[in-house]
């Protein structure tokens, strides 16, 4: 048996642009990205905090240091600029890898370009 627990979370990204006609996926700036841990195109769920909105997709990364949080294809069709996210990757474990597990849990502050990491629910 295996138990899915939250693996990374980026919480209060802020949409920086819509793109419907985009094949598909969030775009998320590439230090965002490796903050959280999460994987080019890994399946992703995204809540948007702004209009209540829930959705799936996947990432992929924008420039680095860009603070680019795109929404691209029909998960454009589900905020705008300026809307808050938080976006969550999950992993799956045997009881006994996730008693001891602990997700990675970064807060995004201000542009996209500045956050801080959240561990053992302690801010560092």
């Amino acid at each position: 048996m295996q138990v899915t627990l939250l693996k990374s979370k980026l919480h209060r990204a802020v949409v920086t642009s819509v793109s419907p006609d985009y094949s598909g996926s969030l775009s998320i700036d590439r230090n965002l990205m490796e903050a959280a841990g999460f994987l080019n195109h890994e399946k992703i769920l995204v809540g948007n905090i702004t209009n209540g909105e829930r959705f799936e997709t996947y990432c992929i990364p924008a420039p680095a240091g860009s603070g680019e949080i795109a929404l691209n294809g029909a998960a454009a069709h589900k905020g705008k600029p300026g809307d808050l996210l938080v976006i969550l990757t999950f992993i799956q474990l045997d009881p006994e890898e996730a008693a001891a597990w602990e997700p990675r849990l970064v807060i995004i502050e201000g542009n996209n370009t500045s956050f801080k990491m959240i561990t053992n629910q302690i801010e560092s």
